[in-house]
């Protein structure tokens, strides 16, 4: 997986990046399921999905479309616990880092 910093020097050394326009649009929204694939979830927790990683989670939540149901310090602590993440911010940023790697092809 790439991290933040290994995406910058993989995108310096190529000259064929293409335009961020081509790869997404801005004014779509990335689904939760695609930022945090399977790859990414596999690699980097002890689940299988998404899906199954929020309804282990200590919520009512059962499925990635119900996250905003977990509070914020409850999710913070279940993520330390079950990823290799000390919380929510340091697991969305490698997943955001992991997407654009994939979009942009540099794993």
């Amino acid at each position: 997986m790439a991290l933040e910093m290994d995406i910058r020097a993989a995108a310096e050394q190529r000259d064929d990046l293409p335009d961020a326009e081509n790869v997404h649009d801005c004014d779509d929204e990335i689904p939760i399921t695609d930022l945090f694939d399977t790859a990414f979830v596999q690699a980097n927790t002890e689940f299988e999905s998404f899906d199954d990683l929020v309804a282990a989670s200590p919520s009512d939540a059962d499925s990635a479309a119900k996250l905003e149901t977990v509070s914020h310090g409850e999710w913070d602590e279940f993520v330390a616990e079950t990823t290799d993440f000390e919380d929510e911010k340091e697991l969305v940023m490698a997943a955001r880092d992991h997407w654009i790697a994939e979009k942009l092809d540099l794993n």
